[in-house]
């Protein structure tokens, strides 16, 4: 039979939670494991720990941060108690491995879960608070990668820059526009969401650790508060503070929201942009087909040679599950209750399995969707001069109405603008290239 770390209460959460919903992301637990490493230090400071049991504690918990008990962490992300359970399991694993470091270095002591390993702690303290510093690391990572989507389509703003096409709105024939226009008001519009992402952050850095319970310190003295946020700062490597009102970011856990929803709308913008590629590259034949995607497999098990945008198909997907998320953590944030946020678990698995989606599928799209698009010159050329698009540009010399009729006849015709102005000799072709900037 293997041996586990975990203990009682870690046994009593898998039989009553035996869900296969997916455990949490070790980042989590990692910070979880911090929270302790800081709080045992802050402790041993002040002489509530001995330092032969505070020594073996901090390294447990930064062996747990270094990944070498990763399995000792069983537990569904669905479970109630607000995560009771899940520090329970953290704390039992540190126990049990800081008394087996003792046992190995001759000490006849041992640590418990609770007395030592959790002293000045709470759950609802420590949760919310792991929670916010996996969460910042996450979202910095993805900033970093949405950062790179931006290069991206810069750098194909500057190679399409000179390339014109038609713009559309409505899906219908609007005005000429260039490609690299396209590209550049992508990067822009990314640009920004990560700039919203950004904006959270620091609320982020703001912790309820050391509220303990219910946000009042019970068991948790100033001085050792201090220490435990010195300690927490330097082991996260994150400017971490007290919040102003610890029982409000106990109960409160609408952070967690906000977050959610600057991400929402990073995902929005991503699936709308993959979209308009899609249909960018719609084809070969019978769509747009002013851009061209690199094949990355084959599209169909019935039709030979077609090919799927399956990476932008990925990012619509990615709109779909972070829109799902984001309105369960604003439901499950809207049913804390007085004095805690209960449903804390859910807001922490679906938070974490955003950030961690919209950085790898934004990430492989950067890799090898976007970065090698190329341009269908000719047909981009092609559906410029058939459409209607200069239609605007021959207002100031024609009138609006007679620029109507004529839209009208030549798509009656089947035949270009242009050449149905030369026809009527309305305008030479200097002046029609003088009007449209062609």
């Amino acid at each position: 039979m293997e041996k586990h770390y975990w203990g009682k209460e870690t046994d009593a959460a898998r039989e009553n939670f035996p869900f296969s919903n997916g455990k949490f992301p070790m980042e989590l637990i990692y910070a979880i494991a911090e929270i302790k490493e800081a709080a045992t230090k802050a402790n041993v400071a002040l002489g509530f720990i001995d330092r032969a049991r505070a020594k073996a504690i901090v390294a447990a918990a930064e062996e747990i941060r270094k990944g070498k008990h990763d399995k000792e962490f069983p537990l569904p992300a669905l479970q109630g108690g607000a995560g009771t359970s899940l520090n329970m399991n953290v704390n039992e694993v540190i126990a049990s491995r800081a008394t087996e470091l003792l046992l190995a270095s001759k000490k006849k002591i041992s640590v418990h879960p609770l007395d030592h390993v959790n002293r000045g702690q709470s759950t609802n303290d420590v949760n919310p608070s792991a929670l916010k510093i996996a969460s910042a690391r996450m979202a910095k990572k993805l900033l970093r990668t949405v950062d790179e989507t931006v290069r991206v389509f810069k750098r194909k703003a500057k190679e399409f820059n000179d390339i014109k096409k038609l713009g559309r709105t409505h899906l219908q024939d609007a005005v000429p526009v260039t490609l690299g226009a396209e590209f550049l008001s992508f990067a822009a519009t990314v640009e920004r969401d990560g700039r919203r992402i950004a904006e959270v952050i620091p609320y982020l850095y703001e912790l309820n650790l050391g509220g303990t319970a219910v946000g009042t310190s019970v068991n948790a003295p100033p001085k050792f508060r201090a220490l435990m946020y010195a300690h927490l700062s330097r082991i996260a490597r994150l400017p971490l503070v007290p919040a102003k009102n610890l029982m409000s970011q106990t109960s409160s856990q609408t952070d967690f929201v906000m977050l959610a929803h600057a991400v929402l709308a990073l995902a929005a913008d991503m699936s709308k942009i993959a979209n308009d590629l899609r249909l960018m590259a719609s084809g070969p034949r019978g769509g747009f087909g002013e851009i061209r995607l690199v094949s990355l497999q084959n599209g169909s098990s019935i039709m030979p040679g077609k090919v799927n945008p399956v990476l932008l198909e990925a990012l619509n997907q990615l709109y779909f599950v972070v829109s799902g998320n984001c309105h369960t953590i604003l439901e499950a944030s809207h049913a804390s209750q007085l004095e805690l946020g209960v449903m804390w678990p859910t807001i922490a698995d679906r938070l974490l399995q955003s950030l961690i989606l919209a950085q790898e599928a934004l990430a492989q799209a950067n890799a090898r969707c976007f970065a090698t698009i190329e341009a269908d010159k000719k047909r981009c050329r092609e559906l410029l001069e058939r459409s209607s698009a200069y239609a605007a540009y021959l207002i100031p010399k024609l009138g609006y109405d007679a620029v109507a009729a004529l839209v009208k006849e030549s798509l009656r015709r089947d035949i270009t603008l242009r050449e149905l102005a030369l026809q009527k000799k309305l305008l030479t072709n200097k002046e029609f290239d003088a009007l449209t900037g062609i």
